[in-house]
């Protein structure tokens, strides 16, 4: 493959992303009630986060199972909407003012072991997420 042909689709990989980051950011938003019973069934305490691709493991202090959801956008000031709120899996998006936006999918295997899919703009900066999160400890 040519130079050419890796520049073009690099420029329609690019202009696919920002074409659904805006049909994504222009959806309306609906106000929902306390879903995300799934989350709840979560073993709280310490839990292991290793993503894939030799990033050094994290650790967070899960105490409702919504700590998993905004990994890259810590804080409170994000407004969610629930795309899928299921038995075994939950998928968020969320939107943080003047910080960007992600989505995230929970993928419940045990009540301590999930699998997580996130990805969005973290300061200006595309992010992709992959990893798996395990309970781990106390907090």
């Amino acid at each position: 493959m040519d130079n050419t042909s890796i520049s073009l689709m690099r420029a329609v990989a690019i202009g696919s992303f920002a074409a659904a980051a805006t049909l994504w950011l222009s959806a309306p938003v609906v106000a929902q009630g306390n879903g995300l019973a799934m989350l709840g069934t979560l073993a709280k305490g310490e839990w292991t986060i290793k993503e894939r691709g030799g990033v050094p493991d994290r650790k967070i202090c899960v105490k409702s199972g919504a700590e998993l959801i905004q990994l890259q956008h810590r804080g409170n000031g994000c407004n969610q909407f629930v795309v899928e709120d299921g038995a075994a899996r939950v998928t968020v998006q969320y939107t943080c003012q003047g910080n960007g936006y992600g989505r995230t999918s929970i993928r419940r295997e045990t009540g301590t072991l999930v699998q997580l899919e996130s990805q969005g703009i973290h300061d200006g900066m595309p992010f992709q997420l992959v990893a798996e999160a395990r309970r781990t400890g106390n907090c």
